[in-house]
């Protein structure tokens, strides 16, 4: 693959951030280079660092963060933002080029980013037989198992995205094309195997300090049974590449409900900082005794971590994207919500035909007027229904100020540190159920009645859907549930499909989606422009995206 821009470090591009807990930090070692590196376990071990690091960088800076990309692409959410800010979001709801046509590298910093990630990952591998291992030759495995993990990880976000991505296993810096996705999912599906046999395999409640904040054995079991779904469900293919079948994966699903010691939390408010405060204001007591269950809580396979270290001088530490689901340019002191750009307006419908007395609504959507918020700032949104998301946004103390600036952060835009919960258990046990598994049944009925509602009798595949709709809005997820239900697409499009009004600058606007749209371009996103012309032609554009 020729070197864009992201690629041209090729001497150890670990510059390592801190990251967000003390046990994965370390200091920028900026003077070590790839010849006199990979020396000693402490060496793999603080490149390993770097690899994690890469999860930082992937949806911050320039780009769209793919959650809040794939929340605007699906059925529940709209692009929002600002009244005069651009359309760029409103086309990647519409999968409209027309709406927004000098928006041609929407997702460039993203594809930077994962691609210094896979660098890193693909550097440490091809190092780690030259490490004097000595009497720690059992860390060889462990590292080699963390990084093949995060390799799959960076390379099922870009296949999802992309459809068709460069694909190396090792660094080059050769100009070569696209690969065939199938060619991508088999190295998914390897590293993910590899990681799972040789991964840590400590159940939660027995961990110690080191082991948090890392992908373990049950991380990668949980990740390899989405990639199944996604994969068979997306292409319409019996299994996964013959390397594995239904039932193998659901084996893996059973040991990690059996033996991994993860478990659901017993609120679902208590998952979410703004959810918590909420909740606590609404029983009358101070938004400091919310209930919230932390970053390292029994439910949470798998995070990408945040802390509010970042600055403008290449420290990459915090969550730079969670500032534009805020509540638009207004904090909610009353109920703990802190200020943002106002993405991702919520489709009143959305809320309005939630389940009646399932608590998850009011854990997962900011709902103006029925909460009494004193809103005064519609004028300046775009899109605007009433309805934002809650799970991931800014909070504030009861003064109205940034919980980030608070603890320390440079600026409330990048310094937030709210943890992205990439895997949970709730979903490892709908997964299982939409598996097959003989605990079907029950398995989505803990999470079902964990909102409030009465057991369920059947479960069949819609019934999953829905409720994963419910357990996993505006965690972006929805939209990759959209494309795999049906491989001809027709499901996603008539559930994005929308015709209706909302409000830009405070005035009422036609919105339409045409639900064809996404089908003209598979679901895929918008390959960045100034790629393929670094790449001079090599690389292709996505159609409907031309």
């Amino acid at each position: 693959m020729k070197i864009y821009p992201f690629l041209s470090v090729l001497a150890l591009v670990l510059l390592l951030g801190a990251c967000a807990e003390d046990f994965l930090t370390t200091e920028p070692i900026t003077e070590k280079t790839d010849g006199n590196y990979y020396s000693s376990p402490e060496e793999a071990s603080e490149a390993l660092v770097g690899c994690y690091d890469a999860l930082q960088l992937i949806w911050s800076g320039t780009g769209v963060a793919m959650p809040v990309a794939a929340d605007v692409m699906s059925d529940l959410c709209f692009g929002g933002t600002g009244a005069g800010d651009g359309d760029g979001y409103p086309m990647l709801d519409e999968f409209d080029q027309g709406r927004s046509p000098g928006d041609l590298n929407m997702f460039e910093g993203n594809w930077i980013n994962y691609y210094k990630g896979i660098f890193r990952c693909n550097t440490l591998i091809a190092k780690l037989n030259q490490v004097e291992w000595g009497n720690q030759e059992s860390q060889k495995e462990t590292i080699e198992a963390e990084a093949r993990f995060l390799r799959a990880f960076f390379y099922f976000d870009l296949v999802r995205m992309f459809g068709y991505v460069p694909l190396l296993t090792e660094p080059s810096s050769e100009n070569i094309p696209q690969a065939d996705p199938d060619e991508v999912y088999a190295v998914i599906a390897n590293d993910l195997l590899f990681a799972i046999d040789n991964g840590n395999d400590t159940p939660f409640g027995t961990m110690v300090d080191s082991d948090y904040g890392h992908a373990n054995k049950w991380a990668a079991q949980a990740l390899l049974a989405r990639v199944y779904l996604y994969y068979t469900g997306y292409y319409n293919q019996p299994d996964l590449l013959g390397l594995v079948s239904q039932s193998e994966v659901l084996a893996q699903l059973e040991d990690l409900i059996l033996n991994s010691g993860y478990d659901l939390v017993e609120n679902y408010a208590d998952l979410w900082p703004a959810a918590a405060t909420y909740e606590a204001a609404q029983n009358s007591l101070p938004i400091t005794d919310a209930t919230y269950a932390g970053e390292t809580n029994k439910e949470i396979v798998f995070a990408i971590k945040y802390t509010y270290t970042s600055d403008y001088n290449g420290n990459t530490d915090g969550n730079h994207w969670l500032v534009m689901n805020g509540l638009r340019k207004m904090a909610w002191p009353a109920s703990g919500y802190g200020d943002g750009w106002g993405a991702c307006t919520v489709p009143a419908e959305v809320y309005t035909t939630w389940p009646a007395g399932d608590s998850r609504r009011e854990a997962s959507v900011m709902a103006i007027a029925e909460e009494g918020i004193n809103y005064t700032q519609i004028k300046d949104v775009k899109e605007y229904t009433g309805y934002f998301t809650k799970k991931y946004v800014p909070t504030c103390d009861a003064s109205g100020n940034s919980n980030a600036m608070n603890n320390g952060a440079v600026d409330f835009m990048i310094g937030q540190y709210q943890d992205f919960f990439s895997i949970r258990f709730a979903d490892v046990l709908l997964m299982a159920a939409e598996l097959g598994s003989t605990n079907a049944l029950t398995y989505l009925n803990r999470v079902h009645t964990r909102g409030g509602l009465l057991p369920l009798a059947t479960v069949d595949k819609d019934v999953i859907f829905e409720e994963r709709r419910l357990e996993f809005a505006f965690e972006g997820l929805r939209y990759w549930d959209l494309l795999r239900y049906d491989h001809t697409l027709n499901y996603a499009a008539s559930k994005v499909a929308y015709s209706g009004a909302v409000l830009t600058g405070n005035t009422a606007v036609e919105k339409i989606i045409d639900g064809n749209n996404l089908i003209k371009t598979k679901g895929l996103f918008q390959i960045p422009n100034n790629q393929i012309t670094l790449s001079g032609g090599v690389l292709k554009q996505n159609t409907g995206w031309e």
